[in-house]
């Protein structure tokens, strides 16, 4: 219901770009200039400094977008609130998830909490952790289902569930006759790693750190966005990887990989992040509720977490 012009105003103020902000909102670049000329038009001042192909907020910006945070979300929740007056759970679901969450884990929650309520129309949006979250602080996701806690102040964290990383290769790989492995013994062999921004990507990052062994110091001959594709990879036997107990289930069943653990083992939890606003809708709450629980009963039947 809030001025479209402030919704893109609001995107294109978060990114600092044009170009992300139509990404973000499904449109095209020109349709954003032109919102954001007519916004500035109606106020009569620039809301953005356009430099050496950079842009920044003047304050004139700075301030509208302080107010156009308050009025979207103050617009949400007049929408949600109009809804719930007929006491029915239903309308658009709009949900974020990272790659392996969204492959391995979310179809199942889903299609049970869509059985339970027919008139909720759930969207899944895939992407890594760090676009996930981003989506949800512009508002054009309701929550976002990620690895560890978000490092935005705008966001909620819920911890769901925990997992376990191990080491992923073929079976001809020397890394398979390993019990476990160090973070140190992986520098001696090729390794295939996670996109930047991808969650998992940070998880390792921050415990091969944590263990004295600079990410950079491991022979990366590849990067890839995909868990299907990096399984794929590490089965030919270039080099191994790092991944969720959970993605690779069906591959250690037909033994075309294999797992070791690492030493010290590998655990991190993932969560459900949603906006920091005083109201949230019965629907987003409910499936907040729905998801946590079920994940919780998943964990605890032997079922691993997936993270992506």
């Amino acid at each position: 219901m809030a001025d479209r012009r402030l919704q893109v105003f609001h995107a294109v103020a978060k990114h600092l770009s044009f170009t992300k902000a139509a990404e973000a909102l499904f449109m095209t670049q020109p349709a954003v200039t032109f919102q954001i000329r007519q916004l500035e038009e109606h106020f009569n001042t620039r809301l953005f400094d356009r430099t050496h192909a950079r842009i920044s907020l003047t304050s004139a910006g700075a301030m509208a977008l302080d107010c156009a945070e308050r009025i979207l979300a103050l617009s949400a929740e007049l929408d949600a609130r109009m809804k719930e007056l007929s006491g029915q759970v239903a309308g658009p679901l709009l949900i974020g998830a990272s790659t392996t969450i969204a492959e391995f884990l979310l179809p199942q929650v889903l299609g049970e909490f869509k059985s339970r309520h027919p008139a909720v129309v759930p969207r899944l949006f895939v992407a890594n952790s760090e676009t996930v979250q981003n989506r949800i602080a512009e508002h054009s996701l309701d929550l976002g289902f990620i690895e560890g806690d978000s490092h935005l102040p705008s966001l909620v964290t819920d911890v769901c569930c925990d997992d376990e990383l191990q080491v992923v290769c073929a079976p001809s790989h020397p890394l398979a006759k390993q019990k476990s492995a160090t973070p140190r013994s992986l520098m001696e062999h090729a390794y295939i790693s996670r996109e930047p921004g991808s969650g998992t990507r940070e998880v390792i990052d921050h415990y091969l750190q944590k263990a004295g062994v600079p990410p950079d110091s491991l022979q990366v001959v590849m990067e890839l966005g995909s868990p299907e594709a990096l399984k794929g990879l590490v089965a030919t036997g270039l080099g191994f990887a790092i991944m969720s107990r959970a993605t690779v289930v069906m591959e250690l069943s037909l033994g075309r990989l294999v797992q070791i653990p690492l030493s010290p083992r590998l655990k991190r939890h993932f969560s459900v992040v949603y906006p920091k606003e005083r109201f949230h809708s019965k629907l987003v709450n409910g499936f907040v509720a729905f998801a946590k629980e079920r994940f919780g009963t998943m964990q605890a039947a032997g079922v691993p977490a997936a993270g992506g």
